[in-house]
C-alpha cells in the first residue's frame, strides 16, 4: 500500500482503476489471440506456481524463511518460467526443438518452482534471520493451538 493514511474513497479509487487498466490489458492481449484457452490457463497457473508456491511453502514450513529469500525466490521463479514459455511456444518466436526434455511450454512450472525454492532458500541464508516474533507466528500459523499462544490481537 502506498499510502496507509489515504482514505476509503481514495483506496476504493485506486483499486477500481487498477481493475479497469488489468480488463483492458487482458482484453488487448485475448485480442492477439496468444493460443487457445487451454494453453492460456496452463501458463497461468505455470506462472503462478513458480512465483508463490515456494516461497507460501518455505514460509510456513521454514522458520529460516525471509523477505529477501521470497522476493528473490519469486523473481527467479517466474523469470525462468516466462524464459521458458518465451524460447518455446511459436507466439513468442519461440521452437518447439529449444524444449527440455521435451516438455511443453504450458508447462513451464516443472522449471520455475524449483529455481524458486532455490532463490528463496539462497536469499533467506544470505540475509539476516527473521526476528523471534517473526518465527513464533510462523509457529502459530503451523500449530494454530500451541500452548501459551501469541496474540493475535489487533492492537
Amino acid at each position: 500500500m502506498l499510502d496507509p493514511h489515504a482514505t476509503t474513497v481514495r483506496r476504493l479509487t485506486v483499486a477500481k482503476t487498477l481493475l479497469l487498466v488489468v480488463a483492458a490489458i487482458a482484453a488487448y492481449t485475448a485480442s492477439l489471440k496468444p493460443g487457445n484457452i487451454l494453453f492460456l490457463v496452463g501458463a497461468a497457473f505455470s506462472l503462478a506456481a513458480s512465483a508463490f508456491f515456494p516461497a507460501l511453502v518455505l514460509g510456513v514450513f521454514w522458520k529460516r524463511a525471509n523477505k529477501l529469500g521470497a522476493i528473490l525466490g519469486m523473481l527467479a521463479g517466474l523469470a525462468i518460467c516466462i524464459y521458458y514459455m518465451v524460447i518455446t511456444y511459436d507466439f513468442f518466436g519461440g521452437v518447439a526443438a529449444n524444449q527440455w526434455w521435451g516438455i511443453a511450454p504450458i508447462a513451464a512450472g516443472v522449471f520455475g518452482i524449483p529455481v524458486g525454492f532455490l532463490g528463496v532458500i539462497i536469499g533467506s541464508l544470505i540475509s539476516p534471520a527473521p526476528s523471534q516474533e517473526v518465527q513464533e507466528l510462523v509457529d502459530h500459523v503451523r500449530y494454530p493451538n500451541l500452548e501459551g499462544d501469541i496474540s493475535t490481537q489487533a492492537t
